[in-house]
């Protein structure tokens, strides 16, 4: 009886051994349940990067990441930034006609600069906009990236080259209705600074037909300037200017400097008073947002001065045992 029951276990672990698992049909599954394999005379092609400029940042405006990005937004950005940088928005009835799709361009001092103006954005642009963000420095890491598109809805900028890849990326999104920030300068001022603006922005906006919303920020290289890595809480003013609209015919540089132009006049309007900023601006006397034509040394001298000192170790009495 014993002998039998034997013979008809071993039948079964046989019948199971001949079996196979889900994982060995998978493991032997060819064409096309699988990438085809490559023959050894042809050089299989070098894997695409999905980071820098290729990464992929479609599944941030999808609905379940609209929502977690709204709750964000409002639940822990928003207080944040007021605890942080105590923000005075001023120009807001500048955009009150404001409809569709619009390009706010601003000057660029600090990582905060992007979380500053989406927060202080009016409804309904602030939930429907897009930040464009350097690829080479918040797209270069997985995590990075991807806290960079859910946070900021970002999308991954070449700034070191002109690419198509960018400029059709965001032209698409202003073609469908999204709103767009977005640094002319192409990156943190050094020193406090205005840099030259680029003509991205301008660009877009021709090939759009959309506004440009020139915006002013002041404070945040208090904050958080290039070369820190631990904010201080200071008092920030942001300025919305009146929308530019392109000329017929105008070339995006003449573009760009118009929209430079009156993002240095707000810088004015916020340091001063909007009458003196305004006739100012009208005799062409607006000062540039750049630096005054000074010794290198004196530039140099002032970008050290921000930058994070070491911090020395206690001094200690001597040892006179």
């Amino acid at each position: 009886m014993s002998s039998g029951l034997e013979k008809v276990a071993r039948a079964a672990q046989q019948a199971r051994r001949r079996v196979p698992s889900a994982r060995d049909v998978v493991g032997r599954a060819e064409f096309p349940y699988r990438a085809p394999t490559v023959p050894l005379t042809v050089e299989p092609l070098p894997d695409e990067p999905t980071l820098g400029a290729r990464y992929d940042s479609a599944w941030a405006r999808r609905l379940p990441a609209r929502y977690a990005r709204f709750f964000l937004t409002e639940g822990m950005v928003r207080p944040l930034i007021a605890g942080l940088a105590r923000p005075d928005r001023r120009g807001l009835d500048r955009l009150t006609e404001l409809e569709g799709p619009v390009i706010f361009a601003a000057n660029h001092h600090s990582h905060l600069d992007a979380g500053l103006l989406i927060t202080s954005l009016p409804e309904p642009h602030r939930h429907r906009v897009f930040a464009a963000a350097a690829a080479d420095y918040f797209f270069d890491s997985r995590v990075k990236a991807t806290a960079s598109a859910l946070v900021l809805n970002a999308i991954p900028i070449d700034r070191t080259k002109v690419g198509r890849r960018s400029a059709d990326a965001a032209a698409e999104l202003l073609d469908e209705g999204w709103s767009m920030v977005i640094f002319p300068e192409g990156g943190r001022s050094p020193d406090g600074w205005g840099q030259p603006f680029r003509g991205g922005a301008a660009y877009l906006a021709i090939r759009c037909g959309v506004p440009v919303v020139p915006v002013h920020l002041a404070g945040t290289g208090r904050i958080l300037p290039k070369g820190r890595n631990r904010p201080r809480p200071s008092h920030t003013v942001v300025t919305f200017g009146a929308p530019l609209h392109a000329a017929d015919g105008e070339r995006s540089q003449a573009f760009a400097d118009r929209i430079e132009h009156a993002v240095a006049a707000l810088a004015d309007e916020a340091t001063s008073d909007w009458y003196s900023a305004r006739r100012r601006a009208a005799a062409g006397e607006t000062p540039s947002l750049s630096a005054p034509q000074v010794g290198v040394w004196r530039r140099a001298w002032a970008v050290s001065g921000l930058r994070e000192k070491p911090r020395s170790a206690p001094k200690r009495w001597p040892d006179l045992d």
